[in-house]
């Protein structure tokens, strides 16, 4: 039966594992955006979430035929998803966005880098094919993140009776990184991206960002950014179809907008108070005792800063020595892409220097930091429900949610340290203490106002992160991206 609703993700919701004996078993995927995307598609029944099968037993599935209903997995050689996931959308765009290239040495874009795009062109291919042949009549389609940029321009010439959506949940790269990407290369990202009528992204900065490196007039067409008093701002355009004399296609408008997901806060309260995390929690008071607790909850990604904000805990020990044996940094960082070697050896540099922090200012009855290298996320919770400070200090990143979180949970209210660079930043600057993500001494100078402040100040910021942080649950904001898909475009 052909779908009304269709969302297409790297990840799914669900995973299987295949036990000894050969039974297959599904269990809920993992990560943020699959979190998000489960709780908005709880109101919409009819949708189908279209994914890659991404372990053996997921693709073993498939070859079963098992499948769990609204959900269909793709069995993507696993060579091409290499190529794709870790030789494209992990070492190239992910780092483009996100800035975090070492430009004395990178990129590089040479004949492999050639040979794994071509692997991420198949990848997006497949998941075109697949949903046009599931897409009913006129259906709304809704894309998910930079592994799926080119997916969009595709599906358009398969399929151009749908409406189109894509949303990224990372920064967009700034026009001077795109630039470096080789022209062609560049030229079908930003044409893939424009296959869809709405663009969405978590900030506005991110949104002007697309609109500015869009801006393209050459063989394959041209493309003009579009910036109204009032309305839609976007991208027109007009493609070059190949084998059609040069003549350009019809105009269309790719409208870009912002979308700040935030979270639903009464089934985050709920999930936070469930049994295991009361445990988890009471075996941290026990740890912690009447310490000050620092919380940050983190995947050990590049982009989290976690190290300098180890530094400026280290910091704060010794410019303000009043706090030795009064706090405790409790640190979660959730092992992240290990498959890849700058990752590993990131989390391996997060563990060294928590363990260096311990040695240099530790006593028989206090650690400074207690770190968790492990993804248990029943800890985490009844860490954000201890937490007096939260620090969230990205270089630069997608929404940072656990921003969002903490507030909520947080039992006695928490102060907000956050960075500049956080996609919340824009939501949550004001009620926060914002810093400089690369200035160490600010952010240390940060959590010692933050463990000083009153309890009233902090009680009012806290009720203000939290109604912020709430303003479009998961349900709301993908509805929302779901209307705007049947607004018109503006007059060009």
């Amino acid at each position: 039966m052909a779908s009304q609703v269709l969302v297409a993700a790297n990840r799914g919701p669900l995973s299987y594992a295949l036990a000894a004996d050969g039974t297959l078993s599904a269990r809920r995927g993992g990560g943020g955006l699959v979190s998000g995307l489960s709780a908005a598609l709880a109101e919409q029944p009819d949708a189908l979430w279209i994914c890659a099968a991404l372990s053996d037993a997921d693709r073993e599935a498939v070859r079963r035929g098992v499948s769990e209903p609204g959900v269909r997995m793709l069995p993507i050689d696993p060579e091409i998803y290499d190529g794709a996931y870790n030789g494209i959308a992990n070492s190239v765009l992910w780092f483009l966005h996100h800035h975090l290239y070492e430009i004395p040495r990178e990129p590089v874009f040479d004949a492999e880098f050639r040979r794994r795009w071509a692997s991420y062109v198949t990848y997006n291919e497949a998941f075109a094919a697949a949903l046009a042949e599931e897409a009913a009549e006129g259906a709304a389609v809704l894309i998910q993140d930079y592994h799926l940029a080119l997916a969009p321009g595709m599906l358009r010439e398969l399929r151009p009776d749908l409406r189109i959506g894509h949303f990224t949940h990372t920064p967009w790269a700034s026009r001077e990184f795109l630039l470096m990407l080789p022209e062609d290369i560049r030229s079908q990202l930003v044409w893939g991206m424009l296959g869809a009528d709405r663009l969405g992204f978590h900030t506005g900065e991110w949104a002007d960002n697309f609109i500015t490196g869009a801006h393209l007039d050459d063989a394959t067409g041209i493309a003009e950014p579009f910036w109204p008093r009032d309305g839609q701002s976007g991208v027109w355009h007009r493609k070059a179809p190949a084998g059609n004399g040069g003549k350009y296609g019809e105009k269309r408008f790719a409208s870009v907008t912002p979308y700040p997901l935030g979270v639903d806060g009464d089934e985050l309260r709920a999930l936070a108070h469930r049994p295991e995390v009361d445990d988890k929690l009471a075996a941290l008071r026990a740890e912690v005792g009447d310490l000050k607790t620092i919380v940050r909850v983190d995947r050990t990604e590049l982009s989290k800063n976690i190290l300098r904000g180890l530094l400026a805990y280290r910091e704060l020990l010794i410019t303000h020595p009043e706090w030795r044996e009064r706090v405790v940094h409790l640190a979660s960082a959730y092992p992240s892409r290990q498959d890849l070697t700058v990752y590993r050896e990131y989390t391996e540099s997060v563990r060294e220097l928590a363990a260096s922090i311990n040695e240099e200012f530790g006593t028989d009855g206090w650690q400074p930091v207690l770190v968790s290298v492990e993804d248990d996320f029943a800890r985490s919770l009844a860490a954000y429900r201890l937490a007096d400070v939260a620090l969230v200090n990205p270089v630069r990143d997608g929404m940072n949610l656990v921003a969002k979180e903490i507030p909520v949970v947080s039992e006695a209210g928490c102060v907000l340290v956050l960075s500049t660079g956080a996609g919340a930043y824009e939501e949550l600057g004001a009620d926060a203490l914002t810093v400089n993500p690369y200035d160490v001494t600010a952010t240390a100078d940060a959590l010692h106002a933050a463990l000083s402040m009153p309890a009233a100040e902090r009680a009012d910021r806290t009720k203000r992160l939290a109604v912020a942080a709430t303003a479009l649950p998961p349900a709301q904001w993908l509805t929302s991206q779901l209307d705007a898909l049947r607004a018109p475009a503006p007059p060009s």
